[in-house]
């Protein structure tokens, strides 16, 4: 399935850039990220994966709930460890989920809205590659390490680029 196919493709681009990374770059803080760094935003992404999975069993994903696990944004391997299984432990059929979230930070009240398995991953894909924009932001402030090509970048505008130049 497509879908499935782009997440491989980004978790895989992004387990391999940041083991490409020593401990010292991947938790250098960032100017450019508000003094964010890399092993943060891999974190994010990971946790919010993670906490998709998590919610699969019982039928309900609150990413508000997840755990903030500071190894992730600190050790390059493990992250990138994590990174791989994710390719397995998100190989599951689609199914009805509900999204629990609070959108406003005044209140605790939650709200309950109704979503499925594939369209939850195909969010995740979305953050992701946002959150890999960052990264790459990031990486070109304080590495000259090269990125793989399309890191980073919707594939519709990889599509829209290829048009532009035919």
């Amino acid at each position: 399935m497509q879908l499935f196919v782009v997440m491989h493709h980004i978790l895989g681009q992004l387990s391999t850039t940041i083991s490409s990374l020593n401990t010292s770059l991947y938790s250098q803080p960032c100017l450019n990220l508000s003094n964010a760094t890399i092993g943060q935003h891999t974190r994010h992404i990971i946790e919010m994966f993670q906490c998709l999975i998590a919610g699969y069993d019982h039928g309900r994903i609150n990413y508000e709930n997840r755990t903030r696990n500071k190894m992730i944004e600190s050790d390059p391997a493990f992250a990138s460890q994590l990174l791989q299984q994710l390719h397995s432990d998100l190989n599951k059929a689609n199914k009805p989920l509900l999204l629990e979230a609070n959108f406003h930070d005044e209140s605790e009240d939650s709200i309950s809205l109704d979503t499925n398995f594939y369209r939850e991953v195909a969010y995740n894909i979305e953050h992701a590659i946002h959150h890999m924009a960052l990264i790459k932001v990031g990486l070109l402030e304080i590495s000259d390490l090269t990125l793989p090509t399309g890191f980073g970048v919707a594939p519709s505008t990889l599509k829209y680029n290829k048009a532009c130049a035919q």
